[in-house]
């Protein structure tokens, strides 16, 4: 390679980037390294003489190999990232990735509750033992705060201010916010962490807010589970995850009136772009009741 560094060193270095200065997830550094190999066999391994038109027809080989456009457009941010990289680094005489463009990905609209719907799912009978109340509380917390599910899951005890009725999230880049519940959400919590929780408790549950059944901190599978589960309850409900609930939530926040802006700090969106796509979720579900309901639509 150029410079005499070699390749593995290149992508050591690229990967330990990625994680300390970026502090990226360990799944997205998995990625990128991925698509650095990839790219890095289409040149056998060497930077000399890598510009945009090697770049574009590296892509243009994964587009023809049939990759989605998701795969194409985080390909294409990668290879921005590691250009620049590479040039900071010295071992590019220019960046060929400024001239690439942004690959764009679809985003096809999330599918989401209506509002009787999540009724029907947050007021499920309970019997009152430690599953029921423990399920109950994350189904409320997530409807109620949009959250992620890895930011469920990472929630301390001390993480709920009950006073003030909000919740301490570290999300995504190891941002922390503060995010409001409602009531139902606060009572739910309370019934788990006074009538549940101490049943469950084990010297590995530490500070964690929801456990497992052998007391250690809920892992994202077991939330899921219970998410599908409980929607299979509700007639007509779509089958989805933790992150239909977040998507329902937006949406309903938007058609009760929520500006844009507050919908996005509750959700921790870095862009306002991100959060846009629900007020075309709330557009399309207007437009769907208009066909339905009016005589001349």
């Amino acid at each position: 390679m150029s410079g005499g560094v070699g390749r593995e060193e290149v992508v050591g270095e690229f990967g330990r980037h990625l994680r300390i200065e970026r502090d990226l997830s360990q799944h997205t550094v998995r990625a990128y390294l991925t698509d650095v190999n990839s790219l890095l066999d289409h040149v056998d391994g060497r930077l000399e003489g890598l510009d945009i038109g090697v770049l574009r027809e590296w892509l243009a080989g994964q587009y023809r190999a049939g990759k989605a456009r998701a795969t194409l457009a985080r390909r294409t941010a990668c290879v921005r990232t590691f250009t620049a990289y590479c040039y900071r680094r010295g071992w590019l005489a220019a960046d060929p990735g400024l001239l690439l463009g942004s690959a764009k990905a679809a985003r096809p609209l999330p599918a989401v509750l209506a509002q009787e719907q999540a009724q029907a799912v947050l007021e499920a009978p309970s019997a009152g033992e430690p599953k029921e109340l423990r399920d109950q509380a994350l189904l409320e917390l997530l409807y109620a705060t949009g959250v992620r599910v890895s930011e469920l899951c990472g929630l301390d005890v001390d993480d709920v201010d009950r006073d003030r009725r909000v919740i301490r999230v570290l999300g995504k880049g190891r941002k922390e916010r503060s995010v409001p519940f409602g009531l139902p959400a606060l009572r739910a919590v309370d019934r788990w962490c006074i009538h549940g929780r101490p049943l469950w408790v084990r010297a590995r549950s530490g500070a964690a807010l929801f456990l497992g059944v052998r007391g250690g901190r809920i892992d994202a599978g077991t939330v899921r589970r219970v998410v599908h589960a409980r929607l299979a309850q509700v007639d007509g409900a779509p089958d989805m995850g933790p992150h239909g609930l977040r998507h329902s939530a937006a949406t309903h926040l938007l058609e009760g009136g929520a500006d844009l802006r507050s919908v996005q700090e509750l959700l921790g969106h870095a862009s306002l772009n991100t959060t846009q796509i629900y007020t075309h979720v709330s557009i399309e579900r207007l437009r769907a009741a208009y066909r339905q309901a009016h005589p001349r639509a």
